[in-house]
């Protein structure tokens, strides 16, 4: 799949954070990892200049480049990354490159610049006012990265998408949500996204608006809408849990969830109804605003490598939880 569908696993939503740079005169490098998108503001002025919603050097004036060091939100392989210079034009870097390192645990500054960094990205070209994406040098997992930018500038987010790195073994016998992105799930493709991203199901914690759901269109044709969830751990499920806070006026009338056992398929091999789908929760009212839990009515327990969430007829839906005990690995 496009790595642009995986986690930005640098997100504050996932924990991301950043920890210190070199220099932040005009703006904070903490504005790398807002979820939300840069916005601009143009009579907005600050004692050091132009307010930017981005991480903003001064002019250097003297040989070497900037930098700024940020610790991912979970641990992952880093499959590629997005370098967005958006309002940043005339004042963005001229070239950036990426570096990353394995250091788990409480991470002091003086630990991270003792650190073995790996390159993933070479130093490479920015646009202004664009989302500049590279895909990134295999590697194993990693807990930081470091952004470089020649020789100074404005860069409004770093979006680090990759592949969540977990313990499978440490799990065996606890109860889990399986489809969580914190044990690697993924949102592998939805009917349709109109108002909501997919990827919104399975991020922790309870929706804070509407805005932070899954969202379709107002369906005027037959069928339904449904979310294709590949578990971030194979396993048997206890408890579904959909989540319909925030849909007052739009949630979905009733679901159902499905699921199959296919270890390493592609998700179009899914999407059809050619794989081998089992009735998980059979097609069940659903009420606006309110948190379902299903346990008792579950049809089969599986185990499952994916489920799919089945919406009647169209509708939102904040949050799609998976709990259940993983297969042993």
């Amino acid at each position: 799949m496009d790595f642009t569908e995986l986690p930005d696993l640098a997100s504050t939503r996932l924990g991301g954070r950043a920890l210190y740079a070199n220099d932040e005169f005009f703006a904070p490098c903490a504005n790398l990892v807002k979820p939300q998108p840069a916005v601009f503001a143009p009579a907005r002025y600050t004692a050091r200049g132009k307010w930017m919603d981005g991480w903003e050097t001064r002019r250097r004036r003297m040989p070497g480049h900037d930098f700024c060091v940020l610790a991912l939100g979970l641990r992952g392989r880093l499959r590629g990354v997005d370098i967005d210079t958006s309002h940043f034009v005339g004042n963005q870097p001229e070239s950036a490159s990426l570096e990353a390192c394995d250091l788990p645990g409480r991470s002091s500054r003086a630990r991270l610049e003792k650190a073995r960094w790996v390159e993933l990205l070479p130093r490479s070209p920015l646009r202004p006012g664009a989302h500049n994406v590279f895909a990134l040098a295999a590697a194993g997992p990693s807990t930081h990265v470091r952004l470089n930018i020649f020789p100074d500038g404005g860069v409004a987010r770093l979006r680090c998408h990759g592949e969540v790195a977990v313990d499978l073994a440490r799990l065996r016998g606890r109860v889990v949500d399986l489809a969580s992105v914190r044990l690697g799930g993924v949102v592998l493709a939805a009917s349709d996204m109109h108002f909501g991203s997919r990827a919104r199901l399975i991020v922790p914690g309870r929706a804070r608006s509407m805005a932070d759901g899954w969202e379709t269109r107002r369906r005027r044709g037959p069928g339904h809408d449904w979310a294709l969830v590949l578990l971030g751990a194979a396993g048997r499920v206890e408890k579904i849990e959909i989540d319909t806070a925030h849909f007052k006026g739009n949630a979905p009338e009733s679901a159902s969830v499905e699921g199959c056992f296919a270890p390493g398929a592609a998700p179009a091999a899914l999407v059809g109804d050619a794989a081998r789908w089992v009735e998980v929760l059979p097609r069940t009212t659903l009420r606006p605003h309110a948190r379902h839990l299903f346990s008792r009515s579950l049809r089969s327990r599986g185990p499952f490598t994916h489920v799919r969430l089945n919406i009647f007829p169209d509708g939102g839906v904040s949050r799609l939880r998976v709990h259940g005990r993983p297969q042993a690995p």
